[in-house]
């Protein structure tokens, strides 16, 4: 999966064999934004236009532009998970929430294996 962000917006890019274009569309909100272009850069034009489209016209309904995440997450566990983590983190020198972000982050920034 190919991923582009802009403006704090993030969309998730694919190819259409069919129509020989890239498609993409806003990942993160419940509002549907999608675009589209022939080569990379209309495609990344398309990405720009798609975000100020989608922000002009929130501020023209009066409706707030949905926005990505807040950054709060919260997670239910089994209690020997919770107990693992809590010892992983405190053997690294670290809050639990510090090394969850650090471990979140290496997962959802790695490619996936095949």
């Amino acid at each position: 999966m190919n991923v582009m962000t802009y403006q704090n917006y993030s969309a998730k890019v694919e190819y259409d064999p069919i129509d020989k274009i890239f498609v993409g569309h806003i990942v993160g909100i419940r509002d549907i934004v999608n675009f589209h272009g022939s080569t990379v850069e209309e495609l990344e034009s398309a990405f720009r236009e798609a975000v100020h489209h989608y922000l002009e016209v929130c501020e023209k309904i009066g409706q707030e532009p949905q926005r990505s995440y807040s950054g709060k997450l919260t997670l239910r566990v089994p209690p020997e998970v919770h107990m693992a983590v809590a010892a992983k983190a405190e053997i690294n020198s670290k809050s639990i929430n510090q090394w969850a972000t650090d471990v979140l982050r290496q997962a959802a920034t790695s490619e996936p294996t095949a």
